[in-house]
């Protein structure tokens, strides 16, 4: 792809397949990998280099050693997170930006996950997988996205589908299927690199 673009990449939750996600985008666009915060190991920044290889990694604003929610984390750790540190690394390449969690995962007592793509005026990629009771989540996330005017490129749908579920949050949401990630045996290079042939006239 010629032209340089950003994507950020949120989730209805945490473990949708946001990291897969990067790493099949990062190869449809030939672009960096960005991850501002990371809580815990191991370091998706590590999965995207096994699934990536080549691809530049920009270092974490916030690495954080504990498993847990960024705010949470930052207080096990002595730091708290300020949101106008985040700032987007400078690249000549595209660049796909992975969030922590869902939409409103908490930075600190004042601002979510979600703020850094408002901060940063970062299109945003959603990804969303159809268990039970991911109507709700999907759709609670979605209207949030919408009530504040956010840029939504469209959605991936990650695993095992779910024709019903992706058809009422479709008719409730307005928002496009860029792709639909199947539930695979195993996730490695040739995987993505099939993947991001479907999705480069995606996105």
């Amino acid at each position: 792809m010629n032209n340089k673009v950003n994507y950020f990449i949120t989730a209805i939750g945490t473990d949708s397949g946001k990291t897969l996600a990067a790493a099949i985008l990062c190869k449809a666009l030939g672009a960096d990998y960005w991850k501002p915060v990371q809580a815990g190991l191991p370091r998706d920044a590590d999965t995207i280099k096994m699934l990536m290889p080549g691809c530049k990694i920009h270092p974490e604003t916030y690495l954080l050693t504990t498993p847990a929610s960024p705010h949470a984390a930052a207080k096990i750790d002595g730091v708290e997170i300020d949101l106008n540190k985040f700032t987007i690394p400078t690249t000549n390449n595209s660049l796909v930006i992975e969030g922590a969690g869902g939409c409103l995962v908490p930075l600190n007592d004042r601002d979510f996950i979600i703020d850094i793509p408002k901060k940063l005026k970062l299109p945003i990629v959603l990804v969303a997988n159809l268990y039970l009771g991911s109507i709700n989540h999907t759709l609670l996330t979605i209207n949030y996205l919408k009530q504040h005017d956010l840029d939504v490129k469209g959605i991936i749908i990650n695993g095992k589908s779910n024709p019903e579920s992706e058809r009422i949050i479709l008719k409730h949401s307005d928002y496009h299927v860029i792709w639909h990630i199947k539930e695979e045996v195993e996730i490695n290079e040739e995987v993505v690199a099939r993947y991001a042939e479907k999705i480069r006239q995606k996105i």
